[in-house]
């Protein structure tokens, strides 16, 4: 069960501090992700050049690594701003975005795993066991696995890294290995807009910096996206008007919006 009186008290946080969330991201996202935390109250900075991601990392309420779109110096970029992050005990959110798409892929997922020790690893179901079990062979970016078939790898990812392991799908999964919430929101329509799921991880990057508890934290940044997203499919009529109405839905929701749509098994 999502603690309502909670997840409220968060999302007024993060919109009276504005947390500065530093992204290191992908070209394909960084719109979007700016774009969702400004919405939801947070502040974006989009920094991924060597010269200045320590530095940046060194300010920031919380990091998010998104590796979508792999190159060598963004690679040295993320491990630098990793490093910065846990020695200065910031908040790490990382996007495995295509594990098990390819060799190198998995293996850079695995390099900033062992060396920054994400406090959160956010991703879909393919990408989770991808993570946990090097056979699976994922889809680019897109998963070909249901959330329920990966709980059992996001379990153990959690306890052998010490992160929240998040998977996203039609249900929500976030565990530490011992103790799994649920979120029963949002809307099949949200997976054909690109960078939805990139979002996601910045927003839990959000609630992180405000709370430190990773379990609750994913679960509210998770539940602000599944109850958004959910409201804003209704007055959509396809995936283009979602984005609009998704980032407005963000922007305006409140504690009756959250009471009245949240689904509580």
């Amino acid at each position: 069960m999502i603690d309502i009186q909670k997840l409220v008290r968060d999302l007024n946080t993060v919109r009276s501090k504005s947390p500065l969330i530093h992204n290191i991201t992908n070209y394909v996202v960084m719109n979007n992700t700016a774009n969702g935390l400004l919405a939801i109250g947070a502040s974006p900075v989009m920094a991924h050049s060597l010269e200045e991601v320590a530095e940046m990392a060194s300010i920031a309420s919380a990091l998010v690594i998104n590796i979508g779109t792999l190159e060598p110096e963004w690679v040295k970029a993320m491990l630098t701003a990793g490093k910065t992050a846990l020695k200065k005990n910031t908040p790490i959110v990382f996007d495995p975005v295509g594990a098990g798409a390819t060799s190198y892929r998995t293996k850079v997922c695995k390099q900033i795993i062992e060396e920054c020790k994400p406090s959160v690893i956010r991703g879909n179901a393919s990408e989770i066991m991808a993570l946990w079990n090097a056979n699976v062979q994922t889809k680019g970016v897109d998963s070909t696995d249901s959330s329920d078939s990966a709980l059992d790898s996001a379990k153990a990812l959690a306890r052998q890294t010490g992160a929240v392991v998040v998977v996203s799908g039609q249900t929500d999964y976030i565990t530490d290995g011992e103790n799994t919430r649920t979120v029963e929101n949002g809307n099949p329509m949200m997976a054909r807009v690109t960078g939805m799921g990139c979002t996601a991880t910045a927003v839990v990057a959000a609630f992180a910096a405000i709370n430190g508890d990773m379990l609750e934290a994913a679960t509210h940044g998770m539940a602000v996206m599944g109850v958004a997203g959910e409201i804003a499919a209704c007055k959509s009529s396809g995936n283009g008007s979602l984005q609009v109405n998704f980032l407005d839905e963000l922007y305006n929701l409140d504690e009756a919006a959250i009471r009245n749509n949240i689904k509580q098994s």
